[in-house]
């Protein structure tokens, strides 16, 4: 099988496409972006070659036709320009028509290029690849990425398209099974926190339950199927249940330095979530909380054994395993909004310590426990199906696309 290197730019050139940077921060303003209308692509929405919409900015229509020679078409690769290097993601079929947001690249290899854009896209995710990206990011602060560093690249690939299809065919038959895996524990999550919001704030509970009228077409409006209400400084709870602080219910740690280990078996968790792995543990059956910086407030819950960073604040009921229902608690009070600091964002164990909340009675809370945690063992299996897959993944890629491996009829 024959191979060819270019630069990206030179591919562009023989394909009829083009390397453009997206919008500067003066043609779009925060206050243009709404919760509803066409997305607009940020370096933090693209995760894993994808565009997660979760968080992502929304513009109306009339932003989208003045800045329409922004719009992303199906085929491109949207980059993140600065911070994070070596972002970046294919849009698919559904991604037509989105902007390219600021702080971002959109590359398009035309129609005639010598090679796919999938391709291309699962190229520019080896590591090697992104380390190389990342020697060439100008500014010391942060490092960042414009035109003609993309455009310098280079590519090497085989001249068969056809193979190209071949290689890039097994490659995404596991990010497919991975992203069906990522629906599966969407639902399990949704089910969880659907439980939680019936019992624990529609004070729905399994005892009051049977006393709701289902053939009231407003059955869910009126107080039919709840308890009795009594006042409490938090508002009306239902009688039974008290207010009080988390302090009286949970024990909270700051996490500790740690390498970062390649041999390490034991998950490393960061403000973000997993940031690598670690030789030894420290925790288990936790809550880990964002304590400082862009996820501070962000929670995470593991049922293995793992080691925390300093970015993070460790939380466990005093009596209980009950994991579920204080990860639930505690994402459902949204606790970015208690953090100080003057530089960043910082949530401290003495803010958390005396929040106060509505505490149903510990049998109820055991028998969420028992539910609820299925879900979310459903959802540890998937996880760990997922590290598997991407491992395995991550093996292949870099021996497929260099030919190391060739591929067979």
């Amino acid at each position: 099988m024959e191979w060819k290197t270019h630069t990206i730019g030179e591919i562009c050139d023989i394909g009829g496409g083009e390397v453009k940077t997206g919008p500067f921060g003066s043609q779009l303003h925060q206050s243009d972006y709404n919760s509803c209308g066409i997305p607009v692509v940020m370096p933090k929405d693209i995760i894993d070659g994808t565009i997660s919409v979760s968080s992502i900015a929304r513009v109306s229509d009339e932003h989208v036709s003045r800045l329409a020679r922004h719009q992303l078409s199906q085929g491109d690769i949207v980059y993140g320009r600065r911070g994070d290097i070596g972002r970046q993601a294919l849009i698919r079929e559904h991604n037509e028509g989105w902007l390219c947001g600021t702080g971002c690249l959109r590359l398009s290899i035309g129609s005639n290029a010598p090679l796919t854009c999938t391709f291309l896209h699962l190229y520019l995710r080896q590591p090697e690849v992104i380390k190389w990206i990342s020697n060439q990011a100008v500014g010391a602060t942060m490092p960042n990425l414009n035109t003609a560093i993309l455009r310098s690249i280079p590519i090497t690939f085989p001249i068969c398209t056809l193979y190209q299809e071949k290689i890039t065919s097994l490659i995404t038959s596991y990010d497919t099974l991975i992203e069906n895996n990522n629906r599966r524990i969407a639902i399990l999550e949704e089910m969880a926190q659907t439980l939680y919001r019936e019992w624990f704030v529609n004070f729905r509970y399994p005892e009051h339950a049977d006393n709701l009228d289902a053939s009231s077409p407003n059955a869910l409006n009126e107080n039919q199927g709840k308890p009795k209400l009594i006042d409490s400084p938090l508002g009306q709870i239902p009688e039974g249940w008290e207010v009080k602080v988390f302090s009286e219910s949970f024990d909270f740690w700051n996490g500790k330095k740690c390498t970062k280990s390649e041999l390490g078996e034991f998950d490393l968790y960061g403000a973000n979530g997993i940031v690598g792995k670690a030789e030894a543990w420290k925790y288990e059956n936790a809550v880990i909380i964002g304590r400082v910086g862009a996820y501070c407030g962000a929670v995470e819950y593991c049922f293995n054994r793992f080691w925390g960073s300093d970015n993070t604040i460790i939380a466990k009921c005093k009596t209980d395993t009950n994991i579920s229902y204080l990860f639930l608690l505690l994402e459902h009070f949204n606790l970015n909004k208690y953090a100080g600091g003057s530089a960043q964002p910082l949530l401290t164990q003495t803010t958390l310590k005396q929040l106060k909340y509505i505490a149903p009675p510990e049998g109820l809370i055991n028998e969420f426990e028992k539910i609820s945690h299925k879900f979310y063992e459903g959802v540890v299996n998937l996880k760990k199906r997922n590290q598997n897959l991407k491992k395995q993944r991550d093996m292949l890629l870099p021996k497929l696309i260099s030919g190391q491996i060739a591929l067979k009829d």
